[in-house]
């Protein structure tokens, strides 16, 4: 293998650790090299070797299963070794039967005063993750045109979100009333991973996230003004049968 794709698997695998939640085994980290492609950086062969290498696998599975998990555990030893130095706060070392990334013991006290220190995570409902999505993706954007996208008052969940500090206001608009505009915050970003807004993922990428339809809000049309009134009598239509049916009542009655 060269040294570029060494250094390629080792953080690959690196990645992996650090983002699982419990300790991952040898299993586990060569069934995903196979499913992601990856064996060939393990076994030092090239593209061409790796499309027959399916026509010589039944030869021996067992034998090359071994090797693979021989190769795979020599460069995970190479990089629990690499931790091992003292100049490394973290240390990768095996844990119930799997590899895992923490920190080492004896930085342990710093680390639990630096953690003290940090805010308490953010726990909203899913009415608050709606509107903060919406003016994620609508900011700057006044109240009346977020409850007219989600269908409900929002003046509730406005109060949660700026005491929270993920959105602030962003002056007002330029209308009749001059509503306030509210936009997200440095908080936000930090929150969420992103260097700015134009990192949040696209509407496709969002809907695919949520599952639950949440894109949907974003394509409402058409959007109340300023002053609630909404542009086209869509709204009002759609209310009528709920009126006819109000009448109808003492009819049947």
């Amino acid at each position: 293998m060269t040294n570029a794709g060494m250094l390629t698997l080792k953080g690959k695998l690196e990645a992996i650790i650090y983002a699982a939640e419990e300790p991952v085994s040898l299993d586990q980290l060569a069934a995903l090299l196979k499913e992601s492609g990856l064996l060939p950086l393990l076994l030092g062969t090239g593209a061409e070797e790796s499309d027959d290498a399916p026509a010589s696998q039944p030869k021996d599975a067992k034998a090359e299963k071994a090797d693979i998990k021989a190769k795979l555990r020599a460069v995970l030893d190479e990089m629990v070794a690499s931790y091992a130095g003292d100049d490394r706060g973290l240390e990768m070392r095996q844990v119930a039967g799997g590899y895992r990334l923490s920190t080492k013991p004896e930085h342990h006290d710093v680390v639990r005063a630096f953690a003290k220190s940090l805010k308490p995570p953010v726990r909203l409902s899913l009415q608050a993750l709606e509107t903060l999505a919406v003016i994620a993706y609508k900011q700057p954007v006044t109240s009346p045109e977020i409850s007219e996208i989600r269908g409900v008052d929002s003046t509730g969940v406005l109060a949660t979100l700026l005491d929270r500090k993920l959105i602030t206001t962003a002056g007002r608009k330029a209308v009749i009333g001059r509503p306030i505009l509210y936009k997200t915050t440095k908080d936000f970003l930090m929150r969420f991973g992103l260097k700015d807004v134009h990192e949040l993922p696209s509407m496709e990428e969002f809907e695919k996230m949520t599952g639950d339809g949440q894109a949907e809000l974003f394509e409402h049309a058409p959007v109340a003004d300023a002053t609630g009134v909404p542009d086209s009598p869509a709204e009002p239509a759609e209310a009528e049968p709920e009126v006819a049916s109000h009448e109808n009542q003492p009819e049947e009655a």
